[in-house]
């Protein structure tokens, strides 16, 4: 590997990740989702070291037209709907009817995804469930935020994890999950990807055919 690659590739990652969590104890309920499309190859392994089943969880940010760094909310997998009040605040020409038009156009486009990976198939019940939250990396946390708050409206324990996260990222969601489960914390996170050998990205044929194994 490289001066600062700890993993060779998401599926060697997910395999850490997975040695980790066995050795938790977790409600035999749990299932594990995975944050498109990168946390999918990462979830697969968790999911085999459990022996748990695995699920796509969709989030879509609400960005500001214009200013996309600006985050609103999120919608997530179930219809789920969080908003950043103190964003809201701060951009009061923003009206109620915008923030709907905004929700409408990216909850289509959730949905639009979600049935490119599932096809008909429902999304798992989260209810009195644990939800294992997986992605293959957390630099800001804010779309994993976004995650936990949507699993909790839908009933879940939310454990998050993932191979390599800042310490600042954690520190935030450990605040709002059950758990948080990392790997590996660098004082200085810098790129998620330069943590891997290989961070090619994942297509969508390749979540499809993670959710069909």
């Amino acid at each position: 590997m490289g001066a600062t690659a700890r993993f060779t590739d998401r599926r060697a990652a997910g395999y850490e990740l997975g040695a980790l969590l066995a050795g938790r104890e977790l409600d035999r309920d749990a299932v594990v989702l995975g944050l498109p499309r990168g946390g999918l190859p990462v979830a697969a392994e968790v999911s085999a070291a459990l022996h748990a089943p695995m699920d796509v969880f969709c989030v879509r940010k609400l960005g500001l037209p214009g200013y996309p760094e600006l985050a609103l909310g999120a919608v997530a997998t179930g219809g789920v709907r969080v908003l950043n009040d103190d964003v809201l605040a701060s951009v009061p020409e923003v009206d109620a009817d915008a923030v709907e038009a905004i929700t409408e156009r990216e909850l289509a486009e959730l949905r639009r995804r979600e049935i490119a990976y599932r096809g008909g198939r429902p999304p798992l019940d989260l209810q009195h469930r644990t939800a294992i939250l997986v992605d293959d990396g957390l630099a800001t946390g804010a779309t994993m935020r976004a995650a936990v708050r949507a699993a909790r409206q839908l009933g879940a324990q939310v454990v998050v994890a993932a191979p390599v996260s800042s310490w600042q990222a954690a520190a935030q969601l450990e605040t709002e999950a059950d758990a948080v489960v990392v790997v590996h914390v660098p004082r200085r996170l810098g790129a998620v990807g330069a943590y891997y050998d290989d961070f090619r990205q994942v297509s969508d044929d390749e979540v499809r055919a993670l959710l069909r194994a």
